[in-house]
Order: C-alpha cells, then sequence, then structure tokens
C-alpha cells in the first residue's frame, strides 16, 4: 500500500457548479431534490477543474481549496500515475456534470486533441460519455450524420438551411450509455437528463441552434467551418454501448459501459448489504456517484461518506483500501483513467454548450 496523505485518505466532495444554458430546466431539482436558484438551469459541474467551473471542497481539512489548486499541491498522489502528464501542468483530467436537457441543446462537435493543439486552442480536445438517467418517452439525442454525408454534403445543406435533414437521431431509454468520441457531430434533444463524464475541456463549435434567440435576442454564434475542419466524417460507434460485464459476486455486478483512451466508466449494482472492496494503489483516482438507493464510501483511515443521490466524490489516487457499501439496491457509476491514456494536450477556450 502506497505512503498516505493524511488530507487524502477520504473521498473529496464538492459544491456543484451551476450553469443556466437557455435549454435548461428544473429537473435536478425535481429529480434529485436540488436546491437551486430561480431560473433555468441546465448543468451542475459535480467535479470540475476547468476555468469555466472550478469546483472546491465543501467538507473536511480540505474545505474551501480548489481542485487545480490540489493538483498543483499533490500531483499525482491525487490523480495517480496515469494522471501524471495533466498534474505536471496542474490539470485535473476528467470533467463530470449533471445535464438538464429540458430543450434540446445545438447541434455541434468537439475537437479531437490533435486539432486542439494545432489550433491553439488551449485545452485538450473533448471525448465525453453519456448516461441516461431520465428520458421522456420517445426522447432522442442526435449522434453521428446520415450514412454517406461527406464535408462537401454538410457544408452545401449548412449553406442552404438544411441540417436537420442530416442528423442520425437516436431514441434513448433510461441506463443508456452512449459515447460520443471527439470529431461526431452531435446534440442532445428535449426531455434527457443525463450524466456527462468528459475530458477537461470546454470547447464547442455549433453547427445549427434551431433557429432560436439568446436571452440577448440575437441568435448565438455558429461555428460552420471550424466544425467542418473538427468533424470525422464516415466514423461510427455503436449507440447505445452494450456493457461489458466486469465481475458478479457477493451481490455485486459491475459493467464496463465506456471505454476509451481518456476514461473508463463502469455501472454496479449493489444489493441491500452487499460491499465491493478496492485498493486505491497510486495508479488512478476514481469517481464515484450514487444514481439510484443508498451507499457509503468506507475508507480504511478516514470516516466513511454517505453518497447523496447524484452527488459524486472523488477518490485520491493515494487513499489506500476503501469499501462501497449498499444501505439498499443501489446503482452506482464510477469513473478512472485507462491503462492506456492518450496525454492531454498543451494548448483559449471556445463558447459553452
Amino acid at each position: 500500500m502506497p505512503a498516505s496523505t493524511p488530507a487524502l485518505s477520504a473521498p473529496l466532495t464538492f459544491a456543484p457548479r451551476l450553469k443556466d444554458y437557455l435549454w435548461g430546466g428544473r429537473e435536478l431539482e425535481r429529480l434529485f431534490g436540488r436546491e437551486l436558484p430561480d431560473g433555468v438551469i441546465a448543468e451542475s459541474w459535480e467535479v470540475s477543474g476547468h476555468p469555466a467551473g472550478v469546483s472546491v471542497v465543501d467538507r473536511g481539512p480540505l474545505a474551501g481549496r480548489d481542485l487545480p489548486g490540489l493538483v498543483a499541491e499533490f500531483g499525482t498522489r491525487l490523480v495517480g500515475r496515469r494522471g501524471e502528464a495533466a498534474a505536471a501542468r496542474g490539470e485535473f483530467p476528467l470533467l463530470v456534470k449533471l445535464l438538464d436537457a429540458s430543450h434540446a441543446l445545438s447541434v455541434q462537435v468537439h475537437p479531437d486533441d490533435d486539432y486542439a493543439a494545432a489550433n491553439g486552442l488551449g485545452e485538450p480536445g473533448k471525448t465525453e460519455m453519456w448516461y441516461i438517467v431520465h428520458a421522456e418517452p420517445g426522447a432522442r439525442i442526435i449522434h453521428g450524420l446520415t450514412p454517406a454525408m461527406d464535408r462537401a454534403a454538410l457544408r452545401r445543406a449548412v449553406a442552404e438551411g438544411r441540417v436537420q435533414d442530416c442528423l442520425n437521431r437516436v431514441c434513448v431509454r433510461p441506463g443508456d450509455s452512449i459515447l460520443v468520441p471527439a470529431g461526431t457531430v452531435h446534440g442532445i434533444l428535449s426531455g434527457v437528463v443525463l450524466v456527462e463524464i468528459q475530458q477537461c475541456s470546454d470547447t464547442t463549435f455549433r453547427i445549427h441552434d434551431w433557429d432560436r434567440l439568446a436571452a440577448d435576442g440575437r441568435p448565438r454564434e455558429l461555428h460552420a467551418e471550424r466544425a467542418l475542419d473538427a468533424i470525422h466524417f464516415g466514423r461510427t460507434v455503436p449507440v447505445p454501448e452494450a456493457p461489458t460485464l466486469a465481475g458478479s459476486e457477493d451481490g455485486v455486478r459491475r459493467e464496463v459501459i465506456a471505454h476509451c483512451d481518456h476514461f473508463v466508466v463502469e455501472r454496479l449494482f449493489l444489493e441491500a448489504g452487499a460491499r465491493f472492496t478496492h485498493e486505491l494503489d497510486r495508479e488512478t483516482f476514481e469517481i464515484w456517484g450514487v444514481l439510484s438507493g443508498r451507499a457509503t464510501v468506507e475508507p480504511a483511515d478516514a470516516p466513511s461518506l454517505a453518497l447523496d443521490r447524484a452527488r459524486f466524490a472523488l477518490l485520491p489516487a493515494t487513499m489506500g483500501t476503501f469499501d462501497v457499501r449498499a444501505a439498499t439496491d443501489a446503482v452506482a457509476l464510477r469513473s478512472y483513467l485507462p491503462a492506456r491514456q492518450c496525454p492531454a494536450r498543451d494548448s483559449n477556450p471556445e463558447p459553452a454548450d
């Protein structure tokens, strides 16, 4: 077991950072009992080192400290060896959000790491995954383009106002997992609430925004040419992702629901009273969140932490042995860095969603 740092012997929780983008609503209040300010709330950034919404620890000996500062101080003791390149720059490699798409998001694309580096965007590209928590009957997402769509055809469609004819729409339901690699045209349509786990980037190129107006009465900016340069034409991935069984014993079933160069996401089904035990040995941090039921994280050398529904905790890479114990039947998400990871790039952010 690695030498521990007392401040990193317990899970870290953070005050959510809320975003009031025009496509949001009040579903985070209705579904999860969140206390929200007036107006629409589109996103809650749960674990973030991004300058557009930095997470601040909300309890324990590190209360009041922000996540980038902790990375700068503790480095791989916090993020693990797999996050060494990001830690060297004082960056936390992942960002976890809750999204309430009460209205449709723009049709958009995120660049990959190579595009971000070549164009001096100041941050890495953005591959993300979505875990559908709630979906109204018939709710859909956009994932990719129609077959045989190429750059020239999409450019014509943009110029002629026919983008909607070029989009691949997919029905979703609660429990679906969708991987959205950088370079994939995508959008979340109305009636969907999801968890998003992504690279720590906020660069978005909008292609179409449903001809709506922002709060200032003007259309939001589109970025068609940059989007055309960033899109990976002809690439597809399965939608939704089929889970892969990672283990099943003693009342705990683990499934890998997303795996890429930047993160791994598991879904765990825990029966009431079941316990999942693991040791964090400085390879990677983990981020845990409970989406249904009740469970606690029980470190070997610190007090236990009850996980409220749809709140997330960061488990430092040197936290050592811990249990996750289910008080009731529970479903949890567990995220961490993969053994092989594309290094983040040294690369000023573009507009958010």
